[in-house]
């Protein structure tokens, strides 16, 4: 299969992250020509092979700038994992820098998971904390916390040894940002030491 006719079939399926099996399934052909084709975009720059049967637009490609974050479902289990902490405060427009690992919260346990794509901190919170995330601008690529809950989620894991998220750059609130909403999650936390700790930087932070 030709690499233009691929190409098409990409675009069709209008996401940044797709399978082997969906390019050949939209646009035809066999599988060994859509594996070909696929490694011949691979080569011009156009995708990046990110495991077995699994490829993703290059960053700057078609506009794509939400990936790397697209390929957190398949990374984690699907709805086991949302883009939160330093990233989603980045995607939010709360803090400018831009984060140099992908940074996610699951209820399964903390890893870190290196792709062609970039790498990913994924942080482990308690299961019942769990939750203040919707899918990015309704795009259904990624899910990923709330403002007030990506920061909270930040103030959360700082208390642990490693301190990881106890310094923050500079940051940005816009007028949207609810720190009522922010003491409402940290009052949510199931642990008292780390929700007292919490509820503490936060009403240094927004007060």
């Amino acid at each position: 299969m030709a690499e233009t006719t691929i190409l098409g079939s990409i675009v069709r399926l209008a996401r940044p992250v797709f399978t082997t099996a969906e390019v050949q399934a939209v646009g035809g052909g066999s599988l060994s020509s859509t594996v070909q084709s696929l490694s011949a975009l691979a080569r011009q720059g156009v995708v990046a092979r990110i495991r077995r049967g699994l490829w993703a637009l290059k960053m700057g490609t078609a506009g794509e700038k939400s990936v790397p974050y697209a390929l957190l479902p398949y990374i984690v289990p699907a709805g086991r994992g949302y883009v939160s902490f330093t990233s989603a405060l980045h995607l939010h427009g709360i803090i400018g820098q831009i984060p140099q690992a992908v940074t996610a919260a699951s209820p399964t346990h903390t890893r870190t998971v290196h792709t062609s794509m970039g790498t990913f901190f994924i942080h482990r919170i308690a299961p019942s904390f769990f939750k203040g995330y919707d899918w990015y601008r309704g795009t259904g690529s990624f899910l990923i916390a709330e403002p007030e809950k990506a920061l909270v989620d930040c103030l959360y894991i700082s208390t642990r040894r490693n301190k990881r998220f106890s310094y923050f750059p500079e940051m940005d609130f816009p007028r949207s940002f609810s720190p009522a909403r922010a003491r409402s999650w940290g009052r949510q936390i199931p642990d008292s030491r780390i929700r007292a700790n919490v509820l503490k930087k936060l009403a240094e932070i927004c007060p």
